[in-house]
């Protein structure tokens, strides 16, 4: 039996009161600077074998100062960089940026209020100067004019080469400098810049370093820098010296070498150095004098879990709650609205305009791109489903006196050698016929690979033959063996063997015929008892060719478009591209429904050209709707597209993408009928094989082409249903892919 806990005193209440008030006056103070970062750790890693990047740190970047942020190669400033812009999350802690988080609604972040230089140039080299700053301008909601504005003041503050030379044509120095002015187009509340120095003219560093105070000399802008310079950071107003993922100091260069007692920054971070590593380290508070508010207690790390269950502080959502209704002076949280939207039209604008920019500028590219299915599907019918030619079969004739002698056929009703006669029109199957002596040796050729085949004809074929037909069931059984044409074949490979078989029974029915007509003998006596009428669909003599079509155009389609799509999103993402666009307020649901307009632009043509190849060109058969069967191809590569952009979101690299699209080829071709049909597979891989992307696209394709199907049969519209299954899938998985995969 449990007993109620008493109410609290009035004592308690106080106690309590006053101390959400310093939690909120915590709260307070953070949301008020423009960065805050509070026990940021990160890893990367096995549990195992960690590599701890982030330890422990904290951070107070405030408004309208610029924060020199120093430290070596590999301390972790960069992916710090990242996580304050929400391209990468940390495994505890919380950073505030702007009075927000980074990635949540109405923080700014990512979004025009902050400017983001990366380590990488993550620029177009394909395009200008002026087309990337309208690029990046747009994407912040800036007009064109504005753009041009700004472009005109930035060229010569910056000293860059003409507007319109292209980023890949320029120096190293120049890139960086483009990549600065980019950061700097928007007018940013927030600028994040990563080595913007490096390799920069003294004079112009100097230059830059000015603007940078200029722009925070009001107050009302922030510039946080990294550099590998460190006695440059002297105008900083506040310095962090990072190392080992943790802040040896964070104060203002002079008060940091005042109290050191040292004449230079790197005498201090030497100094700093060498007492972590004794394990003295020690971080300085932030000077009241340059901050402007006191230092920061941090009462949520004290206060946590202190009250039980009437108390509830959640610093995630700036809101302390009071369950027992005695404290109501709280101040109220405050509201962050949003108005961003799934699709930004200014966003998809610029997106759009870049990727179509970007085909333009590789039409090379472009061109191979939408030639290379037409060269597959020529590839295809010119070399699949063809009946094999020269095929050559060894012949033993012993009713000729010698492999010399010619065989030549009789006429009418003349009923002497008639193996040459039968041989006269399996000549004509194109068929190459290889006389040999006797048996043995037509055997060996077989044996060795130097025919398909061996015919062998006894010497009294033509007598047998002739008394077998006459007496009829009468015949003695010796007559009736001499007048069999023994075969002796290679089977190893099913399609020659199918294929010379149906040319001996062919061969042979057309001879029988010939020979029993021409004695006046009815035809249907020669003919099998087996009459095959008009197909209900399909010529009576079937290829291969139609059967493999629809499962070949649509797998080309396909894996083209998952390799288009795939390497343009690793692309971007791998050179920096990606995440530029990501922080400078672009989303990615935005990023995908532009790639899919450009691309389904590239899709359709390649389409039209495959179609147009396969139907006009080389005339395989085709019964059914032209429309329908368009749009089901199309929305094939659509999902061929979706399912590119899914590989590129978990791969992180093209090496990785190339091998997990190799290795869904195979699986996709042998278990979705494409070259053998489904009834075939294993019972288990069976039912696999319905889950497919292509298994009933292909058969919805194939009844189209082949009976004629329309889109009311279940068939046809099971496959543009499951088509768009996978689309609705891939295009799902994509987007969350690439909203939490974030470091």
């Amino acid at each position: 039996m449990t007993t109620a806990s008493p109410p609290p005193s009035s004592l308690e209440l106080k106690t309590r009161r006053a101390q959400f008030q310093t939690q909120i006056s915590s709260l307070d103070t953070r949301r008020r600077q423009a960065v805050c970062v509070r026990n940021a750790f990160k890893k990367y890693g096995t549990k195992n074998n960690p590599n701890i990047i982030l330890d422990g740190l904290n951070m107070t970047v405030p408004k309208g100062t610029i924060y020199g942020f120093l430290g070596a190669s590999g301390c972790g400033k960069t992916t710090l960089l990242s996580c304050i812009v929400g391209r990468r999350r940390l495994n505890s802690g919380e950073i505030w940026v702007l009075g927000g988080r980074p990635g949540s609604k109405g923080s700014g972040v990512p979004g025009p209020r902050v400017g983001y230089m990366p380590q990488e140039i993550a620029l177009y080299g394909e395009f200008s100067i002026r087309e990337t700053f309208i690029f990046f301008g747009w994407c912040a909601g800036m007009t064109t004019e504005q753009v041009d504005q700004k472009l005109e003041f930035l060229i010569k503050f910056l000293q860059l080469p003409s507007e319109n030379r292209f980023v890949k044509n320029l120096s190293g120095g120049q890139q960086r400098r483009v990549s600065f002015a980019t950061a700097l187009l928007t007018d940013p509340e927030l600028l994040i810049l990563d080595e913007p120095t490096v390799g920069v003219d003294p004079v112009l560093r100097q230059s830059i370093w000015d603007h940078l105070v200029h722009l925070t000399k009001e107050g009302n802008k922030t510039v946080i820098i990294t550099t590998h310079y460190i006695e440059e950071t002297r105008q900083a107003g506040i310095i962090g010296l990072m190392r080992g993922g943790k802040l040896l100091a964070e104060e203002s260069p002079t008060k940091l070498m005042e109290m050191h007692n040292l004449d230079s920054l790197e005498d201090v971070f030497l100094k700093l150095s060498k007492r972590q590593n004794m394990g003295l380290r020690r971080r300085s508070s932030i000077l009241s004098s340059v901050t402007g508010v006191p230092p920061e207690v941090d009462a949520d790390d004290e206060m946590s879990g202190e009250f039980g269950d009437n108390v509830s502080i959640s610093s995630r959502r700036r809101s302390v709650t009071v369950n027992d209704g005695n404290v109501s002076d709280l101040p109220p949280e405050e509201k962050t609205t949003s108005t961003s939207k799934m699709i930004d039209p200014k966003h998809m604008k610029a997106l759009i305009w870049k990727n179509f920019l970007w085909m333009w500028r590789n039409v090379g590219i472009m061109l191979f791109i939408i030639g290379l299915p037409v060269a597959q599907i020529i590839l295809f019918c010119l070399s699949i489903g063809k009946d094999p030619v020269g095929l050559k079969l060894a012949v033993v004739n012993n009713e000729l006196n010698s492999t010399n002698e010619p065989c030549i056929p009789t006429m009418g009703c003349d009923w002497t050698l008639l193996s040459c006669r039968y041989l006269q029109h399996l000549e004509s199957t194109s068929v190459t016929l290889v006389p040999y002596r006797n048996e043995s040796e037509a055997r060996n050729a077989v044996e060795r690979g130097w025919a398909w085949g061996a015919l062998m004809f006894p010497s009294n074929y033509s007598d047998s033959l002739l008394t077998r037909f006459e007496e009829g069931k009468n015949v003695e059984e010796w007559d009736a063996d001499a007048a069999n044409i023994e075969i002796v074949m290679d089977m190893s490979n099913q399609q020659i063997g199918q294929l010379l078989r149906k040319d001996f029974y062919r061969s042979y029915q057309d001879f029988i015929r010939n020979v029993s007509v021409s004695c006046n003998y009815s035809q249907k006596v020669s003919d099998i008892p087996l009459h095959f009428e008009t197909p209900i669909y399909g010529p009576l003599d079937p290829n291969f060719t139609d059967f493999a079509a629809p499962g070949v155009i649509l797998t080309i389609i396909f894996f083209l478009s998952i390799a288009l799509t795939s390497g343009a999103l690793l692309l971007e993402r791998n050179e920096g591209l990606l995440e530029r666009s990501l922080v400078s307020g672009v989303t990615g649901t935005e990023i995908l429904f532009a790639q899919v307009t450009t691309q389904f632009v590239v899709v359709l043509g390649q389409t039209t050209m495959v179609l147009i190849f396969a139907f006009a060109v080389f005339k395989v058969t085709c019964e059914g709707d032209i429309g329908w069967i368009v749009i089901l191809v199309v929305l094939t590569g659509l999902c061929g597209m979706c399912f590119g952009f899914c590989i590129a979101c978990i791969c992180d690299d093209e090496r990785a993408a190339t091998y997990l699209a190799m290795g869904s080829f195979l699986p996709i071709v042998m278990l979705c009928g494409i070259i053998w049909p489904t009834e075939g597979i294993h019972y288990i891989l069976k039912y696999f094989s319905y889950i497919l992307p292509l298994t009933k696209s292909t058969e919805s394709l194939r009844v189209m082409l082949g009976r004629g199907w329309t889109i009311s049969n279940p068939t046809v519209y099971n496959g543009f249903i499951a088509t768009l299954i996978w689309i609705c899938i891939f295009m799902t998985l994509s987007m969350l892919l690439l909203k939490f995969k974030k470091g």
